[in-house]
């Protein structure tokens, strides 16, 4: 359902115009555009997306990229349906759909429309001690399209934000109940579960890219990954044969698969 709501004209927000002089040897401001720009207007929105590049990299740390040698990155201007469209003029299509963030695509009107009625509200509260209406709905929602006896919802904020909860909720529920020692997961190599701490810890140890905090992470039980190459049913098998004799011989110690 849609919430009607009223134009508001962009000039509510009244930006200052902020003007940059430094390094690039040119002043640039960010005034009103126009459907039709002069050459002079041109030139200053080549110099504005040089000096935007220019601090960004400067200043911007980006993920999975080197500090000293970043890639370069691509300065998006406004974003529809599966397409970006860039700072300099191109469109391309985001295949990736902003990390899976985005799978509805850009710009979706009834995901947007509930955004903006909520900001009219309230934009958060803290969930110790108070709820609100959209979040009873939500987890209402999650739980009616879940396989039954899934009846409780944690609301995360990320994927490693929720592997690190569900880790913590398997050691908290043994600790509660006298078994402190099952502290330890067993999971499958080759896999990818995040990039904070005990996410990291249960992603592949060798294979993976977190291998420079090997002695920082908790040390996790790992079995191999069914083989794909494999025509036959025999690295399935293999690989739960692995699990099954894992989880004999470890079961004191493992708080969850």
């Amino acid at each position: 359902m849609f919430c009607k709501r009223r134009s508001i004209p962009l000039r509510l927000l009244d930006f200052p115009k902020w003007k940059h002089v430094g390094s690039l040897g040119s002043t640039f401001s960010t005034a009103e555009s126009t459907e039709h720009c002069d050459q002079n207007e041109t030139n200053s929105m080549v110099s504005d997306l040089d000096y935007y590049q220019k601090m960004d990299m400067k200043h911007v740390i980006h993920p999975y990229t080197s500090m000293t040698n970043p890639l370069p990155t691509h300065l998006v201007k406004k974003a529809k349906g599966i397409h970006l469209y860039l700072e300099d003029g191109r469109r391309v299509i985001d295949g990736m759909s902003s990390w899976w963030a985005a799978v509805h695509g850009y710009c979706h009107p009834v995901l947007d429309d509930a955004l903006k009625c909520q900001i009219d509200k309230m934009s958060h509260v803290m969930f110790g001690g108070l709820s609100h209406r959209p979040a009873i709905d939500l987890c209402k929602l999650l739980v009616d399209i879940t396989p039954n006896g899934l009846e409780k919802v944690f609301l995360c904020d990320s994927g490693s934000v929720s592997i690190e909860v569900a880790m913590k909720m398997a050691v908290q529920y043994w600790y509660t109940i006298g078994k402190d020692s099952k502290s330890r997961f067993l999971t499958l190599r080759n896999g990818y579960h995040g990039d904070t701490f005990g996410a990291m810890s249960v992603c592949d140890p060798v294979n993976g890219m977190h291998g420079m905090f090997a002695k920082n992470l908790a040390k996790q039980l790992f079995v191999d990954s069914p083989s794909c190459s494999d025509s036959s049913d025999h690295g399935e098998k293999a690989s739960i044969e692995q699990m099954s004799e894992s989880l004999k011989e470890q079961h004191q110690t493992i708080a969850a698969v």
